[in-house]
């Protein structure tokens, strides 16, 4: 078998890739951890506490990787959890990943539909945004309730003397990614 020297190198020689292989760097991570627990009856979305984060990209054209995993309870009966991610630069918002508006349905980035009590739904969600800016950037987690109930955030419904009913932690990931 004949042996392969790229560029007429031996392979313990080559420390980096040509420079026409693309290799996007990760530049900086940004991480919100939240381990106490959040409840909301809001038919409206609100920010849940503790999972908003800031990021200064170093370069209009890096894009942005969002990770989210986020441990969503209800209450008795049936929720179904709508959720999305808030983008704030220079005090304007924006949901710069959300549905397309299609008549009374709720625009939102993820949505869990959850009908069992004591149950933990984990919205483990990405997304890869491209804000095109070197301003700070906020990124705020949102849940809304459309079914008449409570969403709980880092439990499940039930009372808390309960050895059975778990308290979880969620956390927001920002990271920029070099173009």
């Amino acid at each position: 078998m004949a042996i392969i020297k790229p560029n007429n190198n031996t392979l313990s020689s080559i420390t980096a890739l040509p420079a026409a292989i693309p290799t996007g760097k990760v530049l900086q991570v940004v991480q919100a951890t939240k381990t106490d627990t959040f409840s909301t009856t809001s038919d409206s979305f609100v920010d849940v506490t503790g999972l908003t984060l800031n990021i200064t990209p170093s370069s209009s054209s890096n894009k942005i990787f969002i990770i989210c995993d986020v441990k969503l309870g209800v209450d008795a009966g049936v929720s179904s959890v709508k959720s999305r991610i808030k983008q704030t630069i220079l005090a304007s918002d924006t949901y710069p990943y959300i549905g397309d508006s299609a008549g009374s349905r709720i625009r939102s980035s993820f949505g869990t539909y959850v009908n069992e009590t004591g149950f933990i739904a984990q919205d483990s969600s990405t997304v890869l945004l491209q804000p095109s800016t070197t301003s700070q950037i906020t990124f705020t987690y949102q849940i809304r309730e459309q079914a008449s109930g409570t969403i709980f955030v880092n439990r499940a419904e039930g009372d808390d003397d309960n050895q059975n009913i778990a308290r979880t932690a969620s956390s927001l990931t920002a990271m920029e990614v070099s173009a």
